[in-house]
């Protein structure tokens, strides 16, 4: 599995404002507190709006914030927002992409790493992480 920039800086926006939850953060403060540029930040903030993860405020005091608790968010969840399914090998997230699925050797150790790596993944919630456990 393969980590791209903007998930990463996504984990690490979720990481920031897991450590107090309940508090808005604007997009500056998040942008300068995580070194992730603001730009950048914007476009990753609404996608993890559209999903669900975040919350975004209007006005003055505007700014975003967790939509649920962090121990209700995994890295999973966060990764997947932002890039999709993945894994080592394209055949693991669909069969049918390659014609050889059915008969190649190797198919179920990709798709069994994939399972191993989303497992793993999911047991990482943000409650856990903003405490640095």
């Amino acid at each position: 599995m393969y980590v791209t920039r903007e998930a990463d800086y996504a984990i690490r926006c979720v990481l920031y404002l897991s450590k107090e939850s309940e508090r808005v953060a604007s997009v500056n403060e998040i942008s300068e507190h995580m070194y992730i540029p603001r730009s950048f930040l914007a476009k990753i903030l609404q996608r993890l709006a559209r999903t669900g993860i975040v919350k975004s405020t209007q006005g003055v005091k505007g700014g975003f914030q967790l939509a649920k608790k962090p121990k209700e968010i995994n890295l999973l969840e966060v990764i997947e927002a932002i890039q999709g399914p993945s894994a080592m090998n394209v055949c693991a997230v669909e069969k049918r992409i390659c014609n050889l699925s059915n008969s190649c050797t190797v198919h179920s150790i990709w798709v069994k790493m994939r399972d191993e790596v989303e497992k793993r993944l999911k047991k990482e919630d943000f409650s856990k992480l903003a405490k640095g456990e």
